[in-house]
């Protein structure tokens, strides 16, 4: 199991995120393609830094929209998507080219990621996007109990998936993430290591009401905005290192 966090959400004067301190602990780095974050100059910095620590660089498209951070809801049809996805791939993979480094995956943001999960349409989309660009990058997809549907639909669209859990987040029992503005739906420093810990060791999530989740899990996803979750996140990469084969 790998740890992943999202980068590179900087743009123009506007600073997001830790990216400096987080990517000294993390095997895998989500970085945005200039559409809910990041701009060329950022995701430039954003891979150099990535290279500079030995971190595989995954692009992070979401939907272009700066003022809600990719988290609103937005109406796209198919292939609006799918030419969206494909453009913002591109772009992340050009800096990836002209710094050495291969494009190491798609792991899609916010409300895109919410909805491709709910909706085997955008779905589709996403990976018709990046097959078409490169069939041997895989996608970042949330692991739920519905795996196996997600995995046929990955097969029939010849892509490869990589199966992410989160650590911060409360799940229900259906598996999805509970919504952030529910009580509960993010730990605290003790239950991000918990939950962490009892994924690696007895590779299990129990959800909101007890209920134990199981699925495959290839990286384990972080949020790292806080000087505090630095230290998680440092915490994690031990416990994580430590579980590996």
């Amino acid at each position: 199991m790998k740890l992943n966090c999202d980068m590179g959400e900087s743009y123009g004067p506007y600073k997001l995120g830790r990216d400096e301190e987080v990517m000294k602990h993390v095997h895998m780095a989500n970085i945005a393609c200039g559409a809910h974050g990041g701009d060329p100059m950022v995701m430039e910095r954003t891979v150099a830094m990535a290279v500079r620590h030995q971190v595989m660089v995954g692009a992070h498209p979401g939907y272009p929209d700066l003022q809600g951070f990719g988290r609103r809801v937005i109406d796209y049809a198919r292939d609006e998507i799918r030419t969206m996805v494909l453009y913002q791939t591109g772009a992340l993979a050009a800096f990836c080219r002209a710094a050495g480094t291969p494009l190491g995956y798609v792991k899609p943001h916010g409300m895109l990621y919410n909805t491709m999960m709910a909706d085997d349409t955008v779905l589709a989309a996403v990976f018709q996007a990046v097959a078409s660009f490169d069939g041997a990058i895989p996608v970042m997809i949330q692991a739920t109990p519905r795996w196996r549907h997600h995995q046929q639909l990955a097969d029939e669209h010849g892509v490869a998936l990589l199966w992410e859990a989160f650590a911060d987040r409360a799940y229900e029992p259906d598996g999805s993430l509970r919504k952030r503005n529910l009580s509960g739906a993010l730990h605290d420093r003790e239950g991000v290591i918990k939950q962490a810990e009892i994924l690696c060791r007895d590779k299990y999530i129990a959800a909101s009401d007890g209920t134990r989740l199981e699925f495959p899990v290839d990286a384990l996803c972080v949020h790292g905005d806080s000087e505090s979750s630095i230290a998680v996140i440092a915490q994690l990469r031990e416990l994580v290192d430590s579980y590996e084969d």
